[in-house]
């Protein structure tokens, strides 16, 4: 009996780690396109490159607060903004 479980349980075990395994096509049939199929395929190429020279450059600044700010920004914010250290001991003597 014992040994009737113990092969229920490999088998179960190896069926699951084989339901995993992809499945691979080692050798793909080759098939080859028709010269309409490669004239269109020609035809969606060019379609596919003219839509994107199409496509506007992004030379604007995206800076949706510039208005705000204006010109005389400083040009680190980051030390500007930045808050005056504090020491870790937390006493109050510099």
């Amino acid at each position: 009996m014992r040994m009737l479980s113990a092969a229920a349980v490999v088998v179960l075990l190896t069926v699951t780690a084989y339901a995993q395994t992809p499945n691979v096509n080692l050798i793909p049939e080759l098939v080859s396109k028709s010269p309409e199929e490669k004239e269109q395929e020609a035809i969606r190429e060019k379609a596919y490159k003219d839509s994107l020279r199409k496509i506007p450059d992004a030379k604007a600044s995206s800076d949706p607060w510039g208005i705000v700010r204006g010109a005389e920004a400083p040009k680190d914010a980051a030390k500007a903004a930045a808050p005056a250290k504090k020491s870790k001991t937390g006493s109050s003597s510099q």
